[in-house]
């Protein structure tokens, strides 16, 4: 089944779009786990940081070193849930081969929503599984040598440091993949500031402009102003060119996700209106229609459905209106093939 469609030349009169077959994702997956908390893989700045945590925009200042839970949960080990080849991104991002997708438990959003929810969410029963900074290096440098070529941390804003560790730590062995920063968005400029020059790619969603829906769904009243910020940091650094290499692949620049919910036709529009005001309609989007309600979700009076084609379509339509000519659209069918079961050796297998 194909997943992504990609637009070859949106135009806003007349938009051609063509198929690019991919199939569903086949992954490669370990469950590790970090629990020796060395300082010593981090910078003084960032063993600071830690140390009384004010690394994303909750700032709840407890020392992860100590195991102190802070809002994500998460101390100042390494905190990884899952690593695996991922071919269910898009296709600049994953290609045919797939990226080596860093799945980081805990996250600084508790969206009610959300498809990770068993890694993501307060008292998932799966979270971390053992491993140091040596074997993290060693499982990714597998999977590099079977023709991957990008690293892509996901839910990394509580993270940032390890980000950076794990950056350096591939360097030292003279590992140089593409880098992709995938992130909710709720980032403070501070830290994305700190990865100039270490992220090739930014992936950020940018889920709300509505500070009501914002504290509804994902508890962050301040969310819209905040990922705004995040994101024009992330776009002064990189522009609207989104480079490409000779496989196919971004290999600098940033792609902006938006996720259609359902019911939020209106909602999503703002989205984009907001982001051909303040950045540029010239930027890199990929509008998904991928919504799959979850069981945590099953009640909920809005969200405990899948997306309709004519809300998707509308959404569509108003970002042709707005003048957006690059990125993707998803196929209706998407929702079925992105439902992960972290349980699983390869979570997104059936």
């Amino acid at each position: 089944m194909c997943l992504w469609f990609k637009d070859v030349a949106w135009k806003s009169a007349n938009i051609s779009i063509f198929a690019i077959d991919f199939k569903l994702p086949v992954n490669k997956t370990t469950f590790i786990r970090f629990t020796v908390k060395q300082a010593d893989i981090y910078d003084n700045n960032d063993r600071l940081i830690l140390e009384n945590c004010t690394l994303c925009p909750r700032e709840c200042r407890v020392n992860r070193f100590r195991e102190e839970a802070g809002y994500c949960g998460m101390d100042a080990g390494l905190n990884i849930a899952s690593v695996c080849i991922h071919r269910g991104e898009e296709p600049f991002i994953s290609g045919i081969s797939g990226i080596c997708n860093i799945f980081f438990a805990g996250c600084n959003l508790h969206c009610i929503y959300c498809q990770n929810h068993e890694i993501s969410r307060p008292g998932s029963v799966i979270r971390n599984t053992e491993m140091d900074m040596y074997t993290v290096l060693d499982r990714i440098e597998e999977l590099l040598s079977k023709g991957i070529t990008a690293v892509g941390f996901v839910s990394p804003s509580h993270v940032a440091p390890q980000v950076k560790a794990i950056i350096k730590g591939m360097n030292s062995r003279g590992l140089k993949p593409i880098t992709v920063y995938n992130t909710n968005s709720y980032d403070k400029i501070e830290t994305i500031r700190s990865l100039y020059g270490l992220i090739d790619v930014y992936l950020p969603d940018y889920k709300y402009v509505t500070s009501e829906i914002a504290t509804e769904y994902s508890d962050a009243f301040d969310y819209p102003a905040v990922a705004l910020k995040a994101i024009k940091e992330m776009y002064y650094q990189k522009g609207s060119t989104l480079r490409v290499n000779e496989n196919g692949l971004a290999e600098n620049g940033m792609l902006i996700r938006h996720l259609v919910l359902p019911g939020h036709v209106e909602e999503s529009k703002n989205v984009l209106r907001t982001i051909a005001e303040e950045l540029s309609s010239g930027v890199h989007l990929s509008l998904m229609s991928q919504y799959q309600p979850t069981s945590v979700v099953r009640n909920h009076p809005v969200l405990n459905r899948s997306l309709y084609k004519a809300e998707y379509e509308a959404v569509v339509e108003a970002m042709e209106d707005l003048g957006f000519r690059n990125g993707w659209v998803q196929d209706m069918d998407s929702n079925q093939n992105y439902q992960p079961d972290f349980r699983k050796e390869h979570p997104f297998e059936e």
